[in-house]
């Protein structure tokens, strides 16, 4: 049975993962109404590796009041990182995380994804705006509103559909339904193509292993040890025919790289039988050009998929969120006591994804040649891991990661509080001059106010 209509602007957001619930905690801090609707039976599974949290990740996260928390259940990373012949010898050693702790004031995290998503779970504002074990079975949108029908026979009615179900999302695939059907090859065919392959007695750092084809990456701890190993497939795929591996896939691709290198003093084979748990999935990559279509708006992978190497994945999801919240909440100011118009969440989702596209592909560029650098992807690249990167100035990556980081968004309605500063300043942090009452003059920092103008008059 449908939920009766509210008169009250209302999200309905699809998927519970980082994106989703991040998009729970922003959304309540922004006042949207709003409900979660995961196919899932709970919050943090057990699957999944890792996460890591830069300093503009957790910027959102000292606004959202969780930083602590996080904190609590991460080892920060101390050891550097290390880039590896294939025989596990370091070729090139950085002290890269202290680097990214000067130019930003705290340091990057790492920890499992799933107890990520218990803090996220567990700070919560309102835990029952999460329903569980809902799938989606079809939307249908009018000029009204929107309404999710479940596959358990229920359904939910709102005014907008966020995408946060990943990459390969339900609701994304409902939004292009929809919009070919009404604006025939408005989402063009390679849009739909996108999303494609392109221990203890270890040190608590990020180690590299090259090879040629493949290579090892490895965040070890104290505590525990996160570990991948890419391959290149061997022929494209999209999300319509792309492959399903069985843990027999997962144990044979083990065995092919078994007794090969991941330290100077370890095998992957030591590593594989010490393992929690261990599969083989897609590691996709793509940015839409569209990311929205009538009430239905897309964050996260289900928009913007990037390889892990550099890890930036999840704390671009977080970024999306935070701007669509941003925008909502000024577009929902705007227009209260009313509901914003067909028009405004038009001007809103717009203004989103012409501040978010750019930067992703950016982010996406960059991962990609990470990726493709670390497994020696072409003669060109090999030569340039065992010729340039060993010899550039040792702050290189981190001021390029610096880039990155500095210029990523926050809330624009909460207060950041209590920071250190770095070496690089925040792009969305202005100083703004404010006499003290001895007649002095102070700074004050604050976020900047990014108003678009098409929200503007």
């Amino acid at each position: 049975m449908a939920n009766p209509a509210s008169k009250k602007f209302r999200a309905i957001i699809v998927g519970g993962g980082v994106a989703g619930l991040v998009a729970s905690h922003t959304f309540s801090k922004a006042g949207i109404e709003h409900i979660v609707l995961e196919r899932g039976s709970e919050a943090a599974p057990p699957t999944g590796a890792s996460i890591a949290i830069y300093p503009h990740g957790a910027r959102i996260l000292q606004q959202l009041g969780i930083l602590e928390q996080t904190k609590a259940i991460a080892d920060p990373l101390e050891d550097g990182a290390t880039n590896r012949w294939p025989d596990g010898s370091p070729v090139q050693w950085s002290d890269l995380w202290r680097y990214v702790r000067e130019n930003h004031g705290t340091e990057l995290m790492l920890l499992e994804r799933r107890g990520y998503l218990e803090v996220l779970w567990q700070n919560l504002p309102d835990k029952s705006k999460v329903l569980f074990n809902k799938k989606v079975a079809n939307i249908v949108e009018n000029d009204d509103g929107v309404e999710v029908f479940l596959s358990d026979g229920t359904s939910e009615k709102g005014d907008i559909v966020v995408g946060a179900d990943g990459v390969h999302s339900t609701v994304r695939e409902k939004m292009w339904e929809r919009a070919n059907r009404l604006e025939p090859g408005i989402i063009d065919v390679k849009e739909k193509k996108g999303f494609g392959p392109g221990e203890p007695q270890m040190k608590n750092e990020l180690s590299v292993v090259y090879n040629k084809g493949h290579s090892f990456l490895l965040g070890t701890q104290p505590r525990r040890c996160f570990y991948f190993v890419f391959q290149r497939v061997k022929e494209p795929w999209t999300r319509y025919n792309r492959p399903r591996y069985t843990q027999e896939d997962a144990e044979k691709m083990a065995a092919d790289v078994a007794d090969m290198s991941v330290s100077d003093t370890m095998v992957f084979g030591e590593l594989w039988q010490k393992r929690w748990r261990g599969a083989v999935v897609d590691i996709e990559e793509g940015v839409l050009n569209r990311w929205f279509y009538g009430r239905t708006v897309l964050v996260g992978d289900t928009a913007h998929k990037i390889t892990p190497n550099m890890a930036l994945g999840g704390n671009s999801g977080m970024e999306s969120v935070v701007v669509l919240t941003n925008l909502l909440h000024r577009t929902l100011a705007s227009t209260s006591p009313s509901k914003p118009s067909h028009d405004a969440l038009t001007q809103a989702f717009q203004a989103y994804q012409d501040q978010r596209l750019p930067r992703m592909r950016h982010i996406m560029k960059f991962s990609r040649l990470i990726t493709r650098t670390q497994a020696w992807d072409n003669w060109f690249l090999k030569m340039v891991s065992i010729w340039v990167l060993p010899y550039l100035p040792e702050r290189k990556l981190a001021n390029d990661l610096g880039e990155i980081i500095r210029k990523a968004p926050m809330l624009d309605f909460v207060p950041l509080g209590d920071w250190d500063e770095g070496l690089m300043e925040w792009e969305d942090m202005k100083q703004e001059k404010k006499p003290k009452r001895n007649g002095a003059v102070g700074m004050e920092r604050r976020p900047a106010q990014i108003v678009p103008a098409s929200l503007l008059g």
